[in-house]
């Protein structure tokens, strides 16, 4: 997580001077050596060490591999690819754990990471073969090191214009040369940054989707965490973490490409995917509230089953409004910064929260109505941006029909004779 959540807005500025197709190799060539590397992990902290750097790798995806999908998507299809790439998330869980078990009990573990390290390498390389995409809404960028020889050759030339000066002193002051770009260079891409990240938050309606999604993110930390435990306490079940882990899964698998499919029929806007965002969600509150409140199992599982598949169809359009609420320059940056406030406000914080309450009030069912509640906040938040999104459009067509009514007055004086000019 600390790797990740450093890396994502990095990958996002780098974005700007490098290729992004280029900077997803370099993150899936990271993920494989650290991958590698768990697998010949000795001591606790080299194997802590590795998993930070597979976050790492993986913060080159966060970012950059949604921007990509919806560039390329077919227009009417956009969400549903979106989906099907969301998807993805609890199906790699659902066969990890699968394919370590397997791996594990047959082998050993080591070999699970090993072989993990192999099946990604084909992709690594084909990320610096083929020939790269740009994203939308950046200039096709020089490569950083080219940038860095150019600069020390003109550097070069200059000081051979002396000829009485010596090897030495040439030598150090290329390499001061190359300290000050690279130092000017940091300074301009953190710059950059931060007023990106200004233009970002000033952006309303991207505001209050990530606001929405750190509640909504909230509850399905401390679900994944606290849930087999609380089954356990609450309905007796023998075989708890199989139960909800195969409930999430299922339930992520297809609410998650539901939820794109069902936005492409709407009709693929911010405002639809708002009115889709807090209507799934606030149903499944109720059903997931309804569900900790019966004593049978088998209702409980057959109502949160329903309530779980209805917010999981809130993955693709909660991405898609991120996309596509800001400037096309500022999507990879929009990703990263949704990715890092989801996770450091939301299921990061939640479990240890929802673990003192539990010890405040000593109950599982309690304390599972009081977290499946703050779904309600989720959904109110995403209602809000319904409206959010309706004032600014108000205020766009307002500002079209001054434009155009600008261009009426003006087409008389334009194209009339002397007497009106």
């Amino acid at each position: 997580m600390v790797g990740l959540l450093v890396a994502s807005p990095i990958f996002a500025s780098l974005a700007k001077s490098h290729n992004p197709f280029r900077l997803i190799g370099v993150g899936l060539s990271v993920w494989t050596f650290a991958t590698a590397g768990c697998g010949s992990s000795f001591d606790f902290w080299s194997i802590a060490i590795c998993r930070m750097l597979v976050g790492v790798g993986e913060a080159s995806f966060i970012s950059l591999a949604a921007p990509f999908i919806d560039d390329n998507a077919p227009v009417p299809q956009k969400t549903a690819w979106l989906s099907m790439f969301y998807m993805c998330i609890p199906t790699g869980v659902a066969l990890g754990y699968v394919y370590g078990g397997v791996v594990g009990s047959h082998l050993n573990w080591r070999y699970a990471f090993w072989g993990e390290a192999i099946l990604m390498l084909p992709f690594a390389v084909l990320a610096f073969v083929i020939k790269p995409l740009q994203l939308k809404g950046f200039a096709p960028a020089e490569s950083g090191k080219a940038q860095v020889v150019a600069s020390v050759s003109e550097g070069s030339e200059a000081s051979n214009l002396n000829d009485h000066v010596s090897e030495d002193i040439s030598d150090q002051a290329s390499e001061r040369s190359i300290k000050s770009i690279g130092e000017s260079r940091f300074l301009n891409q953190l710059s950059q940054f931060s007023k990106d990240t200004k233009d970002l938050l000033q952006e309303k309606v991207y505001v209050v989707n990530v606001l929405g999604y750190i509640a909504y993110n909230f509850v399905i930390g401390a679900y994944s965490y606290w849930g087999p435990k609380a089954g356990y306490n609450i309905y007796h079940m023998s075989n708890a973490d199989m139960m909800f882990g195969g409930v999430t899964i299922v339930c992520g698998i297809v609410g998650t490409i539901s939820g794109g499919f069902i936005l492409d029929q709407m009709g693929a806007t911010i405002s639809n995917a708002f009115k889709l965002l807090s209507a799934a969600t606030f149903l499944g509150a109720i059903f997931c509230l309804t569900a900790f409140c019966l004593s049978s199992l088998y209702g409980f599982l057959a109502l949160f089953t329903v309530g779980e598949l209805l917010v999981f169809a809130t993955q693709a359009p909660v991405n898609y409004v991120c996309l596509h609420s800001v400037k096309p320059s500022l999507r990879a940056l929009s990703m990263a910064i949704s990715t890092v406030s989801i996770h450091v406000f939301g299921d990061v914080p939640s479990s240890p929260l929802v673990g003192v309450l539990q010890d405040h009030v000593n109950n599982w069912r309690k304390t599972t109505l009081a977290l499946t509640s703050i779904f309600f906040l989720a959904a109110g938040i995403w209602f809000v941006g319904i409206f959010l999104k309706s004032i600014d459009k108000f205020n766009e067509d307002g500002e079209n029909q001054i434009s155009l009514d600008s261009k009426a007055n003006m087409k008389p004086l334009l194209e009339g004779n002397g007497d009106n000019l």
